[in-house]
């Protein structure tokens, strides 16, 4: 396998140093690193951006943003429920979510949850671009693992015959689904 780890992912951000701010002084991450050009090196094409970095707790890993000044305001993808695309960030355990949760409501970000998924329980904001983030704590165990593992192909090979609600995990929600 080729893939050994999260290099860096990439997002648009409005405004550089709002976006230092936040992940700095909100979130707590280091920043870490910047480039800054007038021509892109993979394509060659022209445009003046500021390329921020993130360490994001593991050796190597990074989040990054590109503040793009001379490109029209940046939007979302209409055609894509906000929840779909998010970035969900490795929280500790329940005791650090919960007390993110709580972080973040005193400096007043809108948190939605803690929503209890079955393998993780997560807690969503957004952050000052629009991007949707999570913290999750993971709760899976071997043999959760192990039964999700087993039923990943068959519902793929399902899904992709029907393009309907494949359940053989929904196990996974079921103790937070009981709860309504």
């Amino acid at each position: 396998m080729y893939v050994k780890g999260l290099h860096h992912v990439a997002y648009r951000c409005r405004d550089a140093q709002e976006t230092v701010d936040f992940y700095t002084n909100v979130l707590g991450m280091k920043y870490s690193m910047a480039v800054s050009e007038n021509q892109v090196p993979s394509t060659k094409e022209s445009f003046a951006y500021m390329h921020l970095f993130f360490e994001m707790g593991q050796e190597g890993s990074y989040l990054a943003f590109f503040e793009l000044p001379d490109e029209p305001e940046m939007g979302v993808d209409p055609n894509t429920p906000d929840w779909v695309q998010h970035l969900a960030f490795r929280v500790l355990d329940i005791e650090a979510l919960r007390e993110a949760e709580k972080d973040l409501r005193a400096k007043g970000l809108d948190v939605l949850g803690p929503v209890d998924h079955g393998f993780c329980e997560s807690i969503y904001f957004h952050d000052p671009n629009g991007h949707r983030l999570e913290f999750a704590a993971n709760k899976l165990t071997f043999n959760m693992i192990a039964k999700l593992h087993d039923a990943a192909q068959p519902m793929l090979d399902e899904w992709n015959k029907t393009k309907k609600s494949v359940r053989h995990s929904a196990w996974v929600h079921e103790a937070e689904l009981s709860k309504d």
